[in-house]
């Protein structure tokens, strides 16, 4: 069930980010105050010293973004033991240090504002060394993991109809202040995928369109706005879940794309994402063959996420699977494997494996064996730190304050703005 995709448990140039100034030199922040930026020698030189004094089972564990269970960092839960052999949050995280989390209601982890601002904080106070990216699944529309908390903005294809970039720029931003008001700092969104088949059973409506050239103007501008509100922004699902037949929560869609029709339909929000520095981009479970004849998903194609994105579109910053327990990823390969061929597609961050333990310990067996490189390691997990850097959040992670998310979240500001994009919507 994707990070991003419609299921119950769910799913993009950005290295040498400009992070803040170092801990010590600023004053203590609100989790809404957007942070200022550094230097990038200033951001790589930070994140090069806290990538020297990790070891490997740290590193490691920056690849992973599990699904917590509880509605505290301390609640005991059966889930949590289950899986992970602990039974807290706060256990998990000092036992395996991971790089994030995300927020699902079904995991218990969204009632109310104040309790959801005390979960954040207090997993980020479980995480004193590096703090959490602490991420949400909230595109709007239908999509929308934190509701009813946050204001009800119109979903993607609603904006896009309204014809005008600015309001997705602007919807973004107001989202973006009500997550970093609740202590969250990283948006799985927004969907840069091009809805060209109108019977696509999971994406739809939560595209912006069916035209590459109106979609991409959309996409750009929503990253502007979540890095306006100081969110990490997420383009998914690459390289383009627009035009399937499949849910690849449940299946393993294939798209027939040439290399020139995937150019011309598929990567133009991608590339507009990238040149606004999106932070991270989301991977697709689909085969496109003409892209890779290998039979894997891109989520697991190096010439797909190496070979295109990074070398032919050039993006350096972040790469996240889609949910790794969806069934478009689990056909082929065990769930340690999948975690193992991710990274050396070139993923940098494991969302939700379904088997946690087994995939940690798949990827450090890998790495202690020289399957994954040290270089190829440090790689993804320098990436992640310059993530973090970027956003503020590598040296201490602001805390999150109940009565400033109170005032911030369903604002009369906000709610005015969901009203104006749908009187504007065509």
């Amino acid at each position: 069930m994707a990070a991003g995709c419609a299921g119950s448990g769910a799913a993009e140039p950005a290295a040498g980010r400009a992070g803040t100034a170092p801990a010590a030199s600023r004053p203590a922040e609100s989790a809404t105050a957007t942070p200022a930026r550094a230097t990038d020698a200033s951001a790589s030189s930070r994140v090069d010293a806290v990538l020297a004094k990790m070891s490997v089972e740290e590193k490691v564990g920056q690849l992973f973004m599990p699904v917590l269970y509880g509605p505290a960092a301390d609640t005991v839960s059966g889930e949590n033991q289950a899986r992970f052999g602990v039974g807290t949050p706060a256990k998990m995280i000092a036992k395996y240090r991971p790089g994030g989390v995300i927020l699902f209601p079904w995991a218990q982890n969204v009632k109310n504002v104040r309790q959801v601002v005390a979960l954040t904080n207090g997993l980020q106070a479980a995480s004193p060394r590096i703090p959490l990216l602490v991420g949400a699944d909230q595109e709007n529309g239908l999509v929308s993991r934190l509701a009813p908390l946050v204001t009800k903005f119109p979903g993607a294809s609603v904006i896009g109809s309204t014809g005008d970039p600015s309001l997705a720029r602007r919807a973004a931003e107001a989202t973006g202040a009500e997550l970093r008001a609740l202590g969250v700092n990283l948006d799985f969104a927004p969907v840069a995928d091009v809805n060209i088949n109108p019977r696509n059973p999971v994406i739809g409506p939560r595209a912006y369109g069916s035209d590459p050239k109106k979609v991409a103007p959309m996409v750009a501008a929503a990253v502007r706005g979540f890095h306006d509100a100081g969110i990490a922004a997420t383009a998914k699902h690459f390289p383009g879940h627009g035009d399937t037949g499949v849910d690849s929560h449940t299946g393993l869609p294939v798209i027939r794309h040439s290399r020139a029709q995937w150019d011309r339909l598929d990567a133009p929000p991608f590339a507009a994402a990238i040149r606004e520095d999106v932070d991270m981009i989301m991977s697709a479970h689909v085969v496109m063959p003409k892209l890779d004849p290998s039979g894997d998903p891109a989520t697991l194609s190096k010439p797909i996420l190496t070979g295109l994105l990074r070398q032919r579109l050039g993006f350096e910053g972040v790469v996240s699977t889609d949910a790794l327990d969806m069934a478009g990823v689990r056909k082929k390969y065990g769930d340690g494997e999948v975690a193992v061929r991710a990274i050396l597609a070139g993923a940098d961050l494991l969302l939700m494996p379904p088997d946690y333990r087994k995939a940690h310990a798949a990827v450090l067996a890998a790495v202690e064996s020289g399957r994954i490189p040290a270089e190829r390691l440090d790689e993804s997990v320098r990436r992640l730190l310059t993530l973090k850097a970027g956003r503020g959040i590598l040296e201490r992670a602001p805390a999150a304050d109940p009565a400033e998310a109170e005032r911030t979240l369903r604002s009369a500001e906000h709610r005015e703005l969901a009203s104006l994009i749908s009187r504007k919507a065509r």
